[in-house]
């Protein structure tokens, strides 16, 4: 009998969510919105924060806005987001940090303001590298970096402990959605998601507590740990249609979902380039080791006990949304008014010219990398017959992709028999420039496959659940 299986994507700058059908995992429905959640941060352009109660509307509207015959044959609930990110609540029996408004098989979920911190994002980075040298070793496999939800609450306990006293539960934001969809005391987490906030051993499945209280970080708050063939528990209320008592995974991560809704055979890698960019593929017979590893290629759990090796870049599409903005602050310092989506068209054409071709070399680290977290952006070889708005902007589309393959470079891919890059992502799928220095600095085909997005991913994690509670 054929279900169906809704997939919601939580990502950093939008929400996607789609209804699959599971006899061949074709997208029977979808729907998308640009969140525009970032909030001003108390530590200035160091900190990254996103406003939870915009974002959960955005989840609300999304899933309101697909076809009600479908919604009401969903059986499973599927759901992934960005990473790293840590967000506080105030969680108990008879006071919730959400409330349920409506009226009978159409409610929604709205979030109470003053019981949620805000979401502080994978892009913080308000722990510099002089904090996180204070901080004990992990006993993982996977090192400590600003922007995880770990490294973050330490800062948290060290420089603002009364904001930590106002709440009792920790979370992902994809850990927050589900909490309020399965009503939940204390939120669960996918071990996914526990690996990207760091002090998490993948072996034994268990975070580092006895470090961690030796430190005097609030262990109470984290969340408890589930298998990822797991449930997190049952949909609370009739929701937009959907039925009450749905089944709901774990929160997965963004680009494990990803993977699994675009890999098509296990010689493929996938590239990804959204807001940041990661390059992945699914390594076989992996075992993590018991210590952190020197390395700019890190791996995190996937599905079904296995491990993706994953170089993840913190400079994708932000960088050059980065040089967008600065073109059209520009052209308004000017006096002139340009819409940033012309700006857009405008760079990607010149930039597809023969004449932008150039020998303008660029750094685009503007952002830093995790390990490289001083890292700064620079440009090179600099001379009048190279300084065209498109030779720069091709420039700069090259040093990205050039910064990746420096954290993974081909030779990686050819040790792991990859035969081609499967292309995913906005940032990627809309630039043919960033297409053709893919091929050419990693030597493979780079192809685009159907439907291949995280929200989908996440509608085919649920279908590897083992038992439905």
């Amino acid at each position: 009998m054929n279900q169906y299986f809704l997939g919601i994507d939580i990502g950093t700058t939008s929400v996607k969510t789609c209804i699959i059908n599971t006899k061949d995992h074709t997208v029977e429905a979808q729907h998308g919105k640009d969140t525009q959640s970032n909030i001003p941060s108390d530590t200035g352009p160091g900190g990254n924060k996103q406003d939870v109660s915009t974002i959960i509307s955005a989840v609300n509207m999304c899933v309101a806005k697909l076809p009600k015959q479908l919604l009401q044959k969903v059986s499973r609930i599927g759901i992934c987001g960005q990473m790293h990110g840590v967000m506080l609540w105030k969680s108990e029996p008879e006071d919730r940090a959400w409330e349920i408004v409506g009226k009978e098989k159409s409610v929604r979920f709205d979030v109470k303001k003053n019981k949620v911190s805000a979401l502080y994002t994978w892009q913080d980075n308000r722990c510099d590298p002089a904090f996180l040298a204070t901080l004990p070793d992990p006993q993982s496999h996977l090192k400590i970096a600003t922007g995880f939800g770990c490294a973050t609450l330490f800062w948290m306990v060290r420089n603002k402990p009364e904001k930590l006293q106002k709440f009792n539960c920790a979370g992902t934001i994809t850990d927050f959605a589900i909490a309020i969809l399965c009503d939940l005391d204390k939120p669960v987490m996918s071990n996914q998601n526990a690996a990207s906030w760091g002090y998490f051993n993948c072996k034994l499945n268990a975070w580092n507590s006895d470090i961690l209280e030796k430190a005097e970080f609030p262990v109470q708050m984290l969340p408890e740990i589930r298998d990822s063939r797991q449930t997190a528990g049952n949909l609370v209320d009739s929701w937009h249609g959907i039925p009450k008592g749905t089944p709901i995974g774990l929160g997965y991560g963004d680009i494990q979902c990803a993977v699994l809704s675009t890999l098509e055979n296990p010689s493929d890698a996938v590239l990804n380039i959204s807001t940041s960019a990661q390059i992945t593929f699914v390594a076989e017979n992996y075992q993590p080791p018991d210590q952190p590893a020197s390395s700019s290629i890190e791996y995190f759990p996937y599905f079904q006990n296995q491990y993706i090796a994953i170089a993840a870049s913190l400079n994708g599409g932000n960088s050059l949304a980065t040089f967008i903005k600065m073109l059209q602050q520009w052209t308004l310092e000017l006096g002139f008014s340009v819409p940033q989506s012309k700006v857009w068209e405008k760079v990607l054409a010149l930039s597809q010219e023969d004449n932008a071709i150039s020998d303008l070399q660029t750094t685009p680290t503007c952002l830093g990398e995790r390990h490289a977290p001083n890292a700064s952006a620079s440009m090179r070889n600099i001379h009048v017959g190279n300084l065209g708005l498109g030779q720069v902007f091709r420039a700069l589309c090259r040093g990205l992709l050039e910064n990746l393959h420096s954290m993974m470079p081909k030779k990686i891919l050819q040790e792991a028999k990859i035969t081609r890059i499967v292309g995913n992502g906005s940032g990627l799928s809309r630039n043919s420039v960033l297409q053709k220095e893919v091929q050419h600095l990693y030597q493979l085909p780079l192809v685009f496959t159907k439907g291949g997005d995280a929200a989908k991913g996440a509608a085919m994690a649920v279908a590897l659940i083992d038992q439905i509670n």
